[in-house]
């Protein structure tokens, strides 16, 4: 069963020694229609309010203007509605998915780790990739050279222990890290 969720950010728990812990929040979703084998189309609200590109479905799901995202996840409803958020309650395992923060362009040192060259005066070689072409043969950059480029903003999905769910709230807590900035949408897939 998959769920939405938003990443509120880390914290700790109480007990000694301390658990590092992240706060996700479950997001409110109506199940629009179930298609089959348990996977239904689900609506919830994310960004601005009205999106006229949507506006259809609305109707035809008879929405309000908040839920303007949909997405088609496996549910554990058998019929339309409010979304059955029992699974969360008894899981003891979920794995997580979400983005990881973009960091644009970026150089050799910063995406690949590389250690750069010599600091000092006249070396002319400080913080770049060096040769990256072969000899004679095959006389081309081999696929997968490792170069500056876009770095992050990449899907990642982790395992994760679930400490608590609170029912009212809707606020799960998960052992460990997730990937994304606070405030970005994901999901979550019980185990």
């Amino acid at each position: 069963m998959e769920f939405v969720v938003e990443k509120i950010g880390m914290s700790r728990t109480i007990n000694v020694p301390s658990i590092p812990v992240t706060l996700l929040k479950v997001k409110e979703t109506k199940v629009c229609e179930i298609l089959e084998d348990g996977v239904a189309i689900i609506a919830y609200s994310s960004g601005k309010k009205f999106n006229k590109a949507i506006e259809g479905q609305q109707k035809k799901y008879s929405l309000s203007k908040e839920f303007n995202r949909f997405l088609t996840v496996k549910v554990a409803n058998t019929e339309v509605g409010e979304i059955d958020f029992s699974p969360i309650e008894n899981a003891k395992i979920v794995k997580t998915s979400f983005n990881t923060k973009g960091r644009g362009f970026t150089g050799v040192m910063k995406r690949w780790n590389f250690a750069g060259g010599p600091a000092s005066h006249g070396s002319r070689f400080h913080r770049h990739g060096g040769s990256i072409g072969m000899c004679e043969w095959p006389g081309r950059v081999q696929p997968g050279q490792k170069m500056p480029g876009h770095h992050g903003n990449t899907k990642t999905t982790v395992k994760n222990e679930v400490i608590s769910f609170d029912k009212e709230s809707n606020i799960l807590v998960v052992k460990g890290s997730v990937s994304g900035a606070n405030g970005s949408l994901g999901r979550i897939r019980v185990v």
